[in-house]
């Protein structure tokens, strides 16, 4: 238990011998503790020094112990404490109340010290994967706060000194922005990806200890036929117990899953092109990009979440710079969410979920010579006028510091004269804009 050896239990109990009998079980098995006799000394010790968790006996004089685990978790410090209730009560409303409360488990008297251990090692491993993974989600969100700082800094300052360059020399910084882009991406992808692999490891590990105990019950249950077993089996839900844990853990590895294909995305996104072309897989790039951009497409506080209908037809490999073209989708699907952002604007959330916000891709191939890439939002479309000159260097319709005007630009640039494709816009006023991207298949 030597990854426990730091944590601290508080124990709150008014029998002394209820305290020295289950202090002495956490001791001898290599844990600290902390004592209080009363409801009122726990709030006090949890609040100046948080344990790691708290074992609360419910009958105390004072206040008791549903009352303490409330305060408890009224209080900001405490809140995220986990709570296990000690009781020879058996009353099933008794435990349904606990656990509405807040508590994470229960333990019977008279203690049985191997199920004390093992009940307290199980919620601190839980507890400090639990912390881990926060302080891991702090980290991660202050790195992605300075990065969208320095990404924000850097635009700006390119912003300043692009009005006086040439058609040109839009090449030069679309290859820049990419390799720093791609190296800011991978270094993000390998910074998540050390975290995650101890998350996903020890993940692995409790799964495998659980199978392992519940194996060794069944044995348990199997050969020693005992009405005391039987009882406390019932009074401790076993079987729901034994049902629901597995289901914490594949929800774990769900979410450490969902953070691998982010990252996952990340790597193809930023992917490094070579001199020459090399043959892709068109879909996984704008798969990529989606997964990028989902925190833009989900729902906010002013609309509900950008529909995305995706319509990919079957064609091979298509020879092309996978990340320049990356980059092309990104502006596109940027553009598109800025457009149903802004005709979201003076509509009500139920008139929005009435007509939603959609983003259909769809994918085709063209007598088996070029691939085409249409992606079309339902927002209130351009004019005639502005649909001449989106293409046109540094014209951009957006408010200032919100558009550069390169995006566009650099993308017609990366299909026409990159790949020997074409890049039209067609629209309507009020019903949408159509961007589509024709690229040869070799």
């Amino acid at each position: 238990m030597h990854d426990l050896e730091n944590n601290i239990i508080l124990i709150v109990d008014d029998n002394p011998t209820n305290l020295a009998v289950i202090s002495e079980a956490l001791i001898d098995a290599g844990l600290e503790i902390a004592v209080a006799t009363s409801g009122e000394n726990a709030l006090k010790q949890s609040t100046y020094d948080p344990p790691d968790l708290i074992l609360l006996d419910i009958q105390m004089s004072g206040i008791d112990g549903f009352v303490t685990c409330e305060k408890l978790k009224e209080n900001p410090l405490t809140h995220d404490i986990p709570v296990i209730f000690m009781t020879a009560l058996h009353d099933t409303a008794d435990k349904v109340k606990g656990f509405n409360l807040g508590a994470v488990d229960y333990i019977t008297k008279p203690f049985q010290q191997e199920e004390v251990i093992a009940r307290v090692c199980l919620h601190l491993k839980m507890r400090n994967l639990t912390k881990k993974l926060e302080e891991q989600n702090i980290q991660l969100k202050q790195f992605t706060e300075e990065l969208e700082q320095r990404v924000t800094q850097r635009t700006a300052e390119l912003s300043e000194s692009l009005n006086d360059l040439k058609q040109a020399q839009i090449q030069l910084v679309q290859s820049e922005k990419m390799s720093a882009l791609g190296q800011l991406v991978a270094g993000i992808a390998h910074e998540i990806n050390n975290p995650l692999s101890c998350i996903s490891g020890n993940v692995d590990h409790i799964e495998e200890y659980f199978h392992d105990l519940l194996e060794h019950l069944q044995l348990c249950q199997q050969y020693c036929e005992h009405p005391e077993i039987e009882t406390h089996a019932g009074k401790i839900d076993l079987e729901f117990l034994t049902e629901d844990i597995p289901k914490i853990i594949d929800s774990a590895k769900l979410g450490a899953k969902r953070i691998r294909d982010i990252s996952n995305s990340l790597r193809t996104f930023s992917r490094a092109d070579t001199t020459s072309k090399v043959l892709a897989d068109i879909h996984e790039g704008i798969d990529s990009t989606l997964m990028i951009l989902q925190h833009r497409l989900k729902a906010n506080e002013t609309r509900p979440a950008i529909k995305i209908i995706k319509q990919y037809g079957n064609f091979p490999l298509v020879k092309c710079y996978l990340g320049q073209l990356n980059q092309v989708f990104m502006n596109i699907l940027a553009n598109a969410i800025d457009t149903l952002d802004e005709s979201s604007q003076g509509r009500s959330f139920a008139d929005i979920e009435r007509v939603p916000n959609i983003i259909n891709i769809k994918t085709e191939s063209l007598d088996n010579q070029s691939v085409i890439i249409k992606i079309k939002d339902n927002g209130k479309g351009i004019s005639s006028e502005v649909k001449s000159q989106i293409f046109d260097y540094l014209f951009t319709t957006k408010s200032v510091g919100k558009g550069t005007g390169l995006g566009l630009s650099i993308s017609r640039q990366i299909v026409v004269e990159k790949h020997g494709g074409f890049l039209s816009c067609e629209s309507v006023l009020g019903e949408g804009t159509e961007l589509a991207i024709a690229i040869p298949i070799t």
